[in-house]
């Protein structure tokens, strides 16, 4: 009696995790794998705008993809994703008041927004700081009403919606379909209109 060799089971061939497999984004960047210098350079990114890398931070997630991609042998150590060499890696702090939102992007689209309360304080009367109540989402609406008028909606009224909502919800993640998330589509549609006429 021969024995032949044991049959391999067959292989499939694995596809990299792409940043549309883990984040909500579109177009050419949710095709691409998230490649290990992806995750460094929002590492940097977050160490400038937090201090340190977050714990369980997009950049902690970022590195998970990009390790898991490299050990599989889909990317290389040193690689980095097209669209987010050429496009770059952002974490941008917006401070509104009892606010400061972080958005955090690659290729110009955002994989996550954050939001943490800060004290507010007015200016000093006579030598004593004086604590400023935080804007309720009633106060930023006709604010954004009275300031914005027939204005498009900009990314400033987002801000400001943002933090009134959470602030009324007592949640830091922004409600999908939700007041603020509807103003941060409406905002992000006319970044890209150059009339005012055409804008939301």
């Amino acid at each position: 009696m021969s024995q032949g060799k044991p049959e391999k089971p067959e292989t499939k061939q694995q596809e990299p995790l792409k940043y549309g497999d883990v984040f909500n984004v579109t177009g050419e960047l949710a095709d691409q794998p998230i490649a290990p210098q992806d995750a460094a350079m929002m590492q940097s990114a977050e160490t400038m705008v937090f201090g340190q890398t977050q714990k369980g931070g997009l950049a902690s997630v970022m590195q998970a993809a990009a390790t898991k991609n490299e050990r599989a042998g889909l990317v290389g150590h040193d690689d980095t994703t097209k669209v987010a060499g050429d496009e770059g890696v952002t974490v941008a702090e917006t401070k509104v008041p009892g606010r400061r939102i972080i958005t955090e992007s690659v290729a110009g689209q955002i994989l996550g927004r954050y939001v943490e309360p800060v004290p507010v304080t007015a200016a000093a009367v006579g030598g004593i700081d004086v604590e400023e109540a935080p804007i309720t989402i009633g106060e930023a609406l006709a604010a954004t009403a009275h300031t914005a008028g027939e204005k498009p909606v900009e990314q400033s009224d987002t801000s400001a919606i943002q933090a009134a909502e959470v602030r009324a919800t007592g949640s830091s993640v922004i409600i999908p379909g939700g007041l603020a998330a509807t103003a941060q589509s409406a905002a992000s549609a006319n970044e890209g209109l150059a009339q005012d006429v055409d804008k939301i």
